[in-house]
């Protein structure tokens, strides 16, 4: 156990000295650039830095779009801070990933009173005035997470024994949650219902922060006392977080589910010890983004695929169907060039490659 803490330091001030350097080399370039992206933190999920990021600059390269990339670390008053800078330096389009509604209201309405238009990539700002919303379908998502969950119990031979299942949600300040978790209860509620299966505890993890989220399902397994048969987990880092509480306790795997597709998710499907993920192609999502931002800048016609409500009224939106991924088709994330193998195959997790 201490070998892993002190792994576990290493590896987390490793990352952070990669995400400053990287965040460093983003400052360096912030003037005068056309398009502004505000990613919102490097721990929610390990993706916007290791997937978003890579993505959204292989995007704007090939649209020969200029451009400056900013990490707010989690902290909404900076990412403020950034996007008032950005609105300084002359940026005409601003690609908001929404840490609370409050503070991407007023990112929104400072970019208003500069002219310039906002993007909503990935979470929709409730309230908000964006020219587009460029997501996955959360709704989806959920729903796909759902039925990951019963296809684990039905795997498991637990499906017909009255399952306790518990639910580890999103932040709560992140509309996305509401939308992943209205999709898997729309799932396992029915099964409440009848009496399939026993609702166990159901917790909004804050911030996403992963560490809160093994705390959270610590004091969740004390309160049933070890009896929780399978976990909604809202994405990765917090399904590893239900992994690492399991294993700690000498407890068996039990059907769980992810999003985001990220390694470590995918060792764990291979290992047994997470049921499925989601995989939403963030390569997709950059390049819709980046069409849209060149699109605003030459005020062009904007490519939508729906519209979506937002309070009172109908938001531009282009929604991207995401996929399930479990042990029986995992390898189309290295074959299609999302992950690379050596990041899933690699260590104690070669031998189930």
């Amino acid at each position: 156990m201490k070998k892993f803490v002190i792994l576990s330091v290493v590896a987390v001030a490793f990352a952070s000295v990669a995400v400053t350097a990287a965040l460093a080399s983003s400052t360096h370039r912030a003037a005068n650039k056309d398009i502004c992206v505000l990613l919102p933190d490097p721990k929610s999920s390990v993706r916007w830095e290791t997937q978003d990021r890579p993505a959204l600059v292989a995007a704007f390269k090939k649209a020969g779009a200029s451009y400056v990339i900013t990490n707010a670390d989690g902290d909404a008053q900076k990412q403020k801070t950034q996007a008032d800078q950005c609105l300084a330096n002359g940026a005409k389009v601003v690609i908001l990933v929404s840490l609370d509604a409050g503070s991407s209201i007023a990112i929104e309405n400072a970019a208003k009173a500069k002219g310039a238009k906002v993007i909503e990539y990935d979470r929709q700002v409730k309230g908000g005035s964006s020219a587009i919303y460029i997501s996955f379908d959360g709704a989806k998502v959920g729903v796909l997470q759902g039925r990951g969950v019963v296809a684990g119990l039905k795997a498991k031979g637990t499906y017909s024994q009255h399952p306790v299942v518990a639910e580890l949600n999103g932040g709560q300040t992140d509309n996305n949650s509401y939308l992943f978790k209205g999709g898997y209860d729309s799932i396992l509620k029915p099964l409440y219902k009848n009496g399939t299966f026993k609702k166990g505890p159901d917790q909004f993890v804050p911030g996403w922060d992963n560490q809160k989220a093994g705390t959270i399902f610590e004091q969740m397994l004390v309160k049933t006392g070890n009896k929780i048969d399978a976990v909604a987990a809202a994405n990765d880092g917090l399904a590893n977080a239900v992994v690492v509480a399991l294993k700690a306790h000498g407890l068996k795997p039990i059907p769980l589910s992810g999003q985001d597709a990220t390694p470590q998710g995918v060792q764990n499907i291979i290992s047994g010890w997470q049921t499925m993920t989601v995989w939403k192609d963030t390569r997709v999502l950059a390049k819709a983004a980046a069409r849209s931002a060149i699109q605003l800048l030459k005020g062009q016609k904007l490519t939508t695929t729906t519209t979506v409500k937002n309070g009172s009224k109908r938001e531009p939106a282009f929604i991207i169907p995401p996929v399930s991924v479990t042990k029986a088709n995992w390898r189309k994330l290295y074959t299609t060039g999302f992950l690379k193998k050596s990041d899933i195959c690699n260590g104690s997790y070669k031998k189930y490659c």
